[in-house]
């Protein structure tokens, strides 16, 4: 074997302890992968004294990241956000290290930046644990459907808001209960806002939809709502519909342009993403040779989400013996992101109306000025309860959004109580 690689860790929590612990665990399985020994050399952290979910020995501990980057041949960022991990990645390009990173916020952001730095050092930036944890999905797309086109990519990208629907599904738990039993559980945080508003899953739709398309999309390209406003009745009208719902982050395309957007949607229970349960995350993608492919497995957590690191790792350590990279950022097709307006979609909607003579067809009416045409409706209820559920057939997001608020401006409509878009088969 030849020389150690010097190898830093850049952050020690949940994922980061653990990348240390596999690393000192499969020491010699991991030598002879890479045909040489990888070096732990140090881990950088905020405070020397923080509890750590592995243990760590102090010797490797130290508050000096910018010093501990000048001396590696292989650089792991674990510690998430913008700064420091930003300047700390670049440093690490500029000073011929190799780079390994989890951090979707930063690669959804200023990924452009980083894959610059990248080619102009001649390093690999490999990134897989930054979507999906453990699951295989970013090299696939990168690699493995590389002489494919894919069209479509849509996943559960965070394990969180599957946790919550799917008690409020199985379970009938309301939202707040259930938001309350993922924090006791760990799956979400004190602040569960980036979760539960999509910005965690507008991240990674930015990373799927940029290697999946060969167009560089930025987390500000993704339209994104979350779940906080789905309800119980939306969750039963879903379940008589014969659906479910997921927070979805879906990209495809389109007239060879692209979209991207993150929200709550109905689903079928037919499709294979609809039986995703508790915190689990998958990835379905659909391309014209492959056809249909999906990706199961656990999204987050510091062992599963290590595993992804941990394989980066070796892939980069290969490399670099070898004298050689990886495949870079593939940004070639420039194609045109499409506005949200202009996605082509289904809706549900839940309307509150008064139960008297004319209200459907008025409803209808509605519908079709704005180009909208109606699958199908039922009424729920009579007198002062009574509801129309309307779901329609595919038209632009932007036409239904009109007829939205057009039905919010009826004499006969008392509330819009429900609007929730559609995906699978019409």
């Amino acid at each position: 074997m030849t020389e150690p690689l010097k190898v830093a860790v850049l952050g020690c929590g949940s994922v980061g302890s653990q990348v240390v612990r596999l690393l000192h665990e499969q020491s010699a399985d991991l030598a002879a992968r890479v045909g040489a020994p990888l070096e732990l050399i140090g881990v950088a952290v905020r405070r020397l004294d923080a509890p750590r979910d592995a243990d760590v020995s102090a010797e490797l501990l130290t508050t000096d990241a910018a010093g501990l980057v000048a001396r590696a041949d292989v650089v792991v960022e674990v510690i998430g956000g913008i700064e420091p991990a930003r300047g700390l990645i670049l440093a690490a390009l500029e000073n011929g290290a190799s780079v390994v990173t989890a951090n979707k916020a930063l690669l959804a952001e200023d990924g452009a930046t980083l894959f610059e730095a990248a080619e102009k050092a001649g390093r690999d930036l490999y990134y897989e644990a930054a979507v999906a944890g453990a699951i295989p999905i970013l090299r696939p797309l990168r690699e493995s459907l590389a002489g494919d086109r894919v069209t479509k990519v849509m996943g559960i990208v965070n394990g969180t808001t599957n946790y919550i629907l799917d008690k409020m599904d199985t379970y009938g738990t309301g939202f707040a209960e259930a938001l309350a039993e993922a924090q006791e559980l760990g799956y979400a945080e004190a602040d569960p806002t980036a979760d539960v508003e999509g910005f965690d899953a507008a991240a990674k739709a930015a990373i799927l939809a940029s290697l999946a398309f060969h167009t560089r999309v930025s987390a500000s390209d993704v339209h994104r709502e979350g779940i906080a406003d789905v309800t119980a009745a939306d969750v039963a009208s879903a379940r008589q519909m014969g659906c479910v719902v997921k927070l979805l982050a879906i990209t495809e395309l389109r007239d060879d342009a692209v979209s991207a957007r993150v929200h709550p949607v109905m689903i079928p229970r037919s499709h294979p993403l609809a039986s995703v349960r508790d915190a689990y995350n998958a990835v379905f993608v659909e391309s014209e040779a492959a056809g249909q492919l999906m990706f199961y497995g656990r999204g987050a957590g510091g062992s599963p989400t290590a595993s992804a690191v941990l394989g980066d790792l070796v892939t980069v350590a290969r490399n670099r013996l070898a004298e050689t990279r990886g495949a870079g950022a593939s940004t070639y097709a420039a194609r045109v992101i499409l506005p949200m307006g202009e996605v082509v979609t289904r809706y549900h909607v839940a309307i509150d109306v008064d139960d008297r003579a004319g209200v459907l067809a008025a409803v209808a009416q509605a519908f079709a000025e704005h180009g909208v045409s109606i699958q199908t409706v039922r009424q729920e209820g009579r007198g002062a309860d009574a509801q129309l559920v309307v779901v329609s057939h595919t038209a632009t997001d932007a036409q239904l959004s009109a007829t939205v608020e057009s039905l919010h401006g009826m004499d006969i409509v008392r509330d819009v109580t429900s609007v929730m878009r559609v995906e699978g088969e019409e």
